[in-house]
Order: C-alpha cells, then structure tokens, then sequence
C-alpha cells in the first residue's frame, strides 16, 4: 500500500520480483494512471482506494473501512504499507482485521519540518502505525536512529536493509550506453550546454524544503568568480511549501540557470552533470543521490535524516549543513576548481552505489523477511 499512485514507483522492479518468487501480489493506493501502468507492467492486481495526504478524519475513516472490506475479502498473509496515510490505515485495518504478518515501511518522517500540534498529531500517528506492525522496515540508518530515538518504535521491531533505500536501483539501467550518450548530446545541443565549463545539477521537487532557494542563491555567489558555469534544474513546481517569488524570478531571469521541468528518465541528464546538488532539508533516504552516483557523478547533499546516508564525506561527496548557503556554496566550489576531485569522487561514488545499492539487496532482503514470518 501507498497513498497515492505515483509512489507506486518506489516498488518498480520489486513487484514483479515478488510475483515470480510466488507470491500472488495487490497493490492498493489511490487512484491514478501510475497503478494502472504497474498492474500490466509487473502482472499485480490493483485496488483503488482514495486517501487523502492531509488530516481528514471524516475521509480517512471512510478510506479506513473501504480497506477494512478489502481485506475480509481477499485475506492477505502480508500487509506492507509505506507513506504516512497509507502506513497509518493499512497497519489498523491489518490489525483489525486479522492480517496474520503486518509491516509498515517508514519512507519519510513527516513530522520533520512540522511544529506544534501539527508535530504531536504526526508523531503519535506513526507510533500508532507502528504499535499495529509486527515489523517496521526503516528505509535508511538514520530513520531508524530518529524513530527509535521519539520512541515512535523499537530496536527489535526494525530492520533496514543493506545501506538503505526504498527499492535500491535497478543498476543495469545506469551504465553508459550509445543511446544515454545520444541522449546527452541531444541535451547540450538543446540548452547550448557546449559552452559551459562546469554544469551542476538538481533533480527533484522545486519547493522550499528541497533547498532550492539555497542552491540558487550559492549558485548566484559562485558565478561572481567562474562565468563559465551553469545549473540545471529538474522537476515539478509544486504548491505545498513553495519557494519565494524572489527565487522564482532569478531561475526565471538567469540565463545560466536552465529550468526542464519534470523529466520522465534523468539517467542521461546525471551524465551531463559535473555535480548533483542535494541540499535538501529532511529526506526518507533520497534516491536521486545515490541515482547520480551509479552515473559516477559525485553528490553536494546535507546532513538531513535520510540524505546522510546517501553520500560518504569528501569520498563519493560533500555533506553539509541543512540550510547552509556558505557551505554548499564553498563545497562546489571545491569541485569546479579540482576537476581531478570530480572523477575520483565520481569513481567511488559509481563503485559504492554498485555495491550497496543494488534493488536485488533490498527485494531479496523484503523476500527473507516475509518467508521468515509467514507460517
């Protein structure tokens, strides 16, 4: 389970793995073109629940009981539930219901970055989900450091699998190839990319809790010394935490900062980058990190929960403060004045993502745990 259709993609690959191994698998969230990709794509079947992000008690129990009927119906041996709503309903309705083997997958703390009631109301919601689990998978070390830490669960109810990640990356999809590389000339061609020295990059949600207003402000900074440099920036606007008009109109009105838009593979722009920026203020794990760094492309992110975990200081990158402008500033510079410090960076990076990072760690990790607890 998952509370909407487009996180359906953080179990790409691992479905269909499940499916062969003989499991007989539903896929239950809310609906949208994504699940219904996923039912043919990996031969699941699919369930499409409403459930709303946001607190809404009155949906939430309507939501609540559409998922308890489910489950009198198909009486499953294994609920796995991952993202907030989803965790927090799928894990009382398998309670509820009689769900034999209950795992709640924590992909995120929501609470991070919350304060007041708002806080209070996240953190007792995902002790409940966890109080209904028999497990909880924590998608990196330190996630489980922090939900152990707000005694939100125990030592011995978690597990984190290898280095972490939510699915790992499928790695054969990440080696150069004659189409990434026609693919990367395309790219320049379109964004006159040729007459750059040094091409840095983000992918990922433009809001304020990613750290763009950081990154672009440093960015700013850094052209003041290197006028041959660039920012790519990948990924939907969104709505929820937006960053400031001011920020808006300098991506706008700098003609170094390219903005894409969201972009369905960004493999073959990770070859186009000299450095991904992450600089994100709280993360689950933070897959585009690693993601880079399967391309060999060394990775600026912060020491955030989640995040952390993606990036091996001043060996696969630079991990810095959350919200520090002046360190993220300084950190690429380091990388635009020692490109030496890129590809080895680069190397190490390619090296670990290769193996710790690898989706047959995590999905072969999931398979164990399941067999373990089934009777």
């Amino acid at each position: 389970m998952v509370t909407v259709a487009n996180s359906v993609n953080l179990m790409k690959g691992q479905l269909s793995f499940l499916g062969n191994a003989g499991y007989e698998v539903s896929v239950i969230s809310s609906p949208g073109k994504r699940l219904h990709e996923i039912e043919s794509k990996e031969n699941v079947n699919i369930m499409p629940i409403k459930m709303e992000r946001g607190i809404s008690p009155l949906k939430d129990i309507i939501s609540l009981v559409r998922i308890m009927i489910y489950f009198f119906r198909l009486k499953p041996q294994v609920c796995n539930a991952g993202t907030p709503k989803a965790g927090l309903l799928g894990m009382i309705a398998a309670k509820i219901t009689g769900v034999p083997f209950k795992v709640y997958t924590i992909r995120g703390l929501p609470y991070e970055g919350s304060s007041g009631i708002k806080r209070k109301i996240l953190i007792f919601t995902e002790k409940i989900a966890c109080f209904c689990a028999d497990k909880v998978i924590c998608i990196s070390p330190s996630i489980k450091k922090e939900a152990i830490k707000f005694n939100i669960t125990s030592e011995k109810k978690t597990v984190v699998f290898g280095s972490g990640s939510s699915n790992g990356l499928q790695l054969e999809k990440y080696s150069y190839s004659d189409d990434i590389q026609v693919k990367v000339d395309e790219v320049k061609e379109l964004y006159k990319l040729f007459n750059y020295e040094f091409i840095i990059g983000y992918v990922g949600r433009i809001n304020n809790f990613k750290g763009v207003k950081e990154l672009v402000n440093a960015f700013e900074k850094l052209q003041i010394n290197y006028k041959n440099i660039t920012l790519l920036i990948i990924g939907p606007t969104e709505e929820k935490d937006p960053v400031s008009s001011e920020i808006i109109e300098k991506i706008k009105n700098n003609p170094d900062i390219k903005n894409m838009g969201p972009i369905d593979n960004p493999i073959p722009y990770y070859y186009v980058m000299d450095v991904l920026a992450f600089p994100t203020y709280r993360e689950g794990f933070g897959n585009v990190s690693i993601e880079a760094q399967a391309t060999g492309t060394p990775v600026v992110t912060t020491n955030a929960t989640g995040s952390i975990d993606t990036v091996i200081d001043k060996e696969t990158g630079f991990i810095i403060p959350v919200k520090d402008e002046t360190s993220l500033e300084k950190a690429i510079e380091k990388l635009i004045v020692s490109p030496h410090l890129v590809k080895e960076m680069g190397e190490k990076a390619r090296e670990r993502a290769h193996r710790e990072f690898d989706s047959k760690l995590i999905w072969s990790g999931i398979e164990e745990l399941y067999k373990e607890n089934i009777k």
